[in-house]
């Protein structure tokens, strides 16, 4: 890929209308953009065949959430504890960037788990400069990348906007699955705004502040996990860098399908796999070719606090190098577990089992004696222990090593453990989740570099007819002697019918033509002298610049 493409697409974007930086009158606010005409079509389009390839297929639903949670549900979710980024602040300007960026554009790569200490002494020990002033000394602190907000007129009502849509499903579970009449797996969809709180947002659409996202969250049985889909997908062949090439610094990818993926020990989830392969067929889709698309794994340590496994869909462009425009993730019971114990509100799945069977279960019980003598009295922490039961918390301290009760910490070693052994003839089961994310603007930069190509002095936009802003373009010759009339008809006609159609009657011929190829217009329909005497027109293709004449009532299919 070319490096100039990126910053050609860029400038084409913004002088056609596809989007630009927000708020230019005022200088510009990083992080922020506005999608234009063309850019909202484009948006719309794509969301249309992610719609038909994710969800149609398959009966998944999709809701609408608030884009506003009370804080508890990110305390749950663990976003407030970990949702965080290093930030750099250089000591002698005080502006403040992502360390790793920094250190990035410098030459160093890092990995996401680098400790803070580590990154401070590297921007400092490389003397990185500033990009503001230059200056080489830096202090590295953590930032919370969420949006804070107060829910209300009460300061003490925190809220947040929400850094994902994926915890509007997740705490809504319980209704969805009642709604769903209680049949697994299923799928959740959420398509609407997300927000981060970027350190120094600096690669246009790249990195955003406010964003939009295509999230599904798939609902399964982890002990009935196959995936009855994989032989759908069968032949879709994806460029997959497992864990053990990424941590040996491999760039050559496996070429597998979904099943190979899984035999071969790639990917742990079929569900996982069958979600790459769907986002894969998505973005050819979208006029990507396979070649310039990989997954590739992240390692422990970098992956989300939630996730068992996690791969980024990768498409290649010209200055940003490989980009992520999708996530996919194995999130497993977290989030369900997190809300249930938070809430205490039940997030268990109940099946009927063929024939009776035993099954072992770890509980905990607190040690009443040991907590009254280092915490006193201790009602507050008898009260919330009360709220759980023995198997939750028995998970609960194993997860996590100890409970919190204000600001009181116990320990494991405050309870008794027990093994039991039941008899049972129903399973009771907290869902595990795959999580296939997507970054609509990220996705909306890589279709356009991707479609963008110059043929002389002219640019093209090669974007599928799925996703194009406009179907056809209906041009008059001249505007007189009744070639305007006619054609506004034509217009008229194949916008009734459905398609979405350019009229342009301003300029030259070949200034419409050249319009209308660089916005990525499919077919260019002249309409000249001749169309009055026989009812036929010129019909262009924006690729090859191919002319035919055809009969108007022929127009769709062309």
């Amino acid at each position: 890929m070319d490096a100039n493409v990126t910053e050609k697409v860029i400038a084409l974007a913004k002088r056609r209308g596809f989007y630009w930086q927000a708020y230019e009158i005022y200088g510009g606010v990083g992080g922020f953009y506005t999608l234009g005409p063309l850019g909202t079509r484009l948006k719309d389009n794509i969301i249309r065949v992610w719609r038909k390839i994710f969800l149609e297929p398959y009966d998944f639903i999709e809701i609408e959430s608030p884009t506003i949670a009370p804080y508890i549900v990110f305390e749950a979710s663990g976003h407030v504890g970990s949702f965080k980024d290093a930030m750099a602040e250089c000591l002698k300007c005080g502006n403040k960037y992502r360390a790793d960026h920094l250190l990035e554009e410098n030459g160093v790569k890092v990995s996401e788990a680098t400790s803070l200490d580590v990154l401070e002494k590297l921007l400092n020990e490389k003397a990185v400069r500033c990009p503001d002033c230059s200056g080489t000394s830096w202090r590295v602190s953590s930032f919370l990348t969420m949006f804070q907000t107060n829910i209300g007129p009460y300061k003490e009502n925190v809220g947040f906007l929400r850094p994902e849509t994926a915890q509007g499903m997740f705490v809504e579970f319980r209704q969805l699955y009642e709604i769903n009449r209680a049949r697994m797996p299923f799928g959740v969809a959420q398509i609407g705004k997300a927000y981060r709180n970027e350190i120094s947002p600096r690669q246009g659409l790249i990195r955003l502040r406010e964003f939009s996202q295509m999230e599904l969250e798939l609902f399964f049985n982890p002990s009935d996990n196959k995936c009855p889909y994989l032989d759908d997908v069968k032949d879709i062949r994806m460029n997959i860098l497992d864990e053990e090439k990424v941590r040996k610094g491999d760039t050559v990818p496996h070429d597998v399908n979904a099943r190979e993926a899984v035999e071969r020990g790639f990917v742990k989830e079929e569900w996982l796999a069958f979600m790459m392969a769907l986002s894969q067929k998505f973005l050819c889709r979208l006029g990507i070719k396979p070649e310039f698309q990989r997954f590739k794994a992240k390692l422990e340590g970098e992956r989300a606090h939630y996730s068992a496994q996690t791969f980024d869909h990768e498409v290649l462009t010209g200055k940003f190098g490989w980009i992520e425009v999708a996530g996919h993730a194995y999130r497993q019971d977290y989030d369900l577990k997190s809300h249930a114990i938070k809430s205490k509100s039940s997030m268990e799945v109940v099946e009927e089992l063929d024939q009776p069977v035993k099954v072992r279960r770890r509980l905990a019980y607190v040690d009443p004696l040991k907590v009254k003598k280092d915490f006193g009295q201790a009602s507050e922490i008898f009260k919330h222990i009360s709220s759980l039961k023995p198997c939750e918390l028995a998970e609960l301290l194993d997860r996590e090593g100890k409970i919190d009760v204000n600001d009181m910490v116990v320990g494991k070693e405050y309870f008794i453990f027990k093994e039991v052994e039941e008899t049972v003839s129903t399973r009771k089961y907290i869902p595990h989740v795959i999580e296939p994310s997507f970054g609509i603007e990220r996705i909306i930069h890589a279709v356009l570099e991707h479609a963008f190509h110059e043929k002389g002095d002219r640019v093209i936009l090669s974007l599928n007819e799925e996703i194009a802003p406009y179907r056809y373009a209906v041009f008059p010759l001249v505007k007189r002697d009744g070639l305007d009339v006619k054609a506004k008809e034509i217009y008229s006609i194949l916008k009734f019918r459905g398609f979405t159609v350019l009229y342009d009657d301003d300029g030259s011929i070949g200034r419409r033509y050249a319009r209308a190829d660089e916005i990525g217009v499919c077919k260019a329909i002249t309409v000249d002298y001749q169309t009055l005497e026989d009812n036929t027109v010129t019909v262009r293709d924006r690729d090859s610049w191919l002319q035919k004449r055809i009969k108007i009532d022929e127009i769709e299919k062309n």
